[in-house]
């Protein structure tokens, strides 16, 4: 695995005041519309498509154009552009698969805005979350038929949000730092919680 320079993109939920000393206007319009365009257009087909089509085979082909367009676009200009995030996989010359995730660099002069970097992690997270609902829900209902589409779904969606993740916080390592630091924190405020309720009795006595 193969990682370049940390960026200073947001990732979605990032301190507000830093965002806010970003540029909040919106530089790549058809870009940013095109990224919740190809997932949400696959979604609203999934959901409308046996109301206005009897056809199963031309509501599973749209479908896994859109996800494929979806996945292209996300991967190769959204997220470079939008965010300054990049990953691929590549082979070297002993025939051994290398998977790189690639960032900015933070003192580029081509940072990226605030508001597209919100939008461009709302649509990335919220969109693979519709997925998994309809991997349960075509489950429970026996749509069987229907299991492979929302299976190729959820997996090109979260392939996406997964590599951006890493390209963001880094590898496998530091998500588990990240996750013992936020369990400590809560462990910590838990503890002064408990420490705290005590003396505010005592001094009530």
């Amino acid at each position: 695995m193969m990682r370049q320079e940390e960026t200073d993109a947001p990732l979605f939920g990032e301190d507000e005041d830093a965002i806010s000393k970003r540029k909040s206007n919106i530089r790549y319009p058809l870009t940013t519309f095109f990224h919740l365009f190809f997932r949400t257009s696959a979604i609203l087909v999934y959901l409308l498509c046996e109301i206005f089509s009897s056809s199963f085979i031309a509501c599973m082909v749209t479908i896994i154009i859109l996800l494929s367009c979806d996945f292209w676009t996300v991967k190769n200009v959204s997220g470079r552009l939008l965010v300054g995030l990049r990953w691929w996989n590549q082979v070297d010359a002993d025939g051994k698969s290398h998977w790189v995730f690639e960032s900015r660099k933070a003192h580029s002069q081509n940072t990226p805005s605030g508001a597209e970097s919100r939008i461009f992690w709302l649509g990335l997270i919220v969109c693979p979350i519709f997925w998994i609902i309809f991997v349960f829900t075509t489950i429970i209902s026996f749509k069987i038929k229907w299991l492979a589409v929302v299976i190729m779904g959820l997996v090109l969606q979260w392939a996406n949000l997964y590599g951006y993740v890493r390209c963001k916080v880094g590898g496998k390592s530091n998500l588990r730092n990240m996750a013992t630091n936020y369990l400590g924190v809560q462990l910590f405020k838990q503890t002064m919680n408990k420490t705290e309720e005590p003396r505010a009795q005592e001094k009530e006595l």
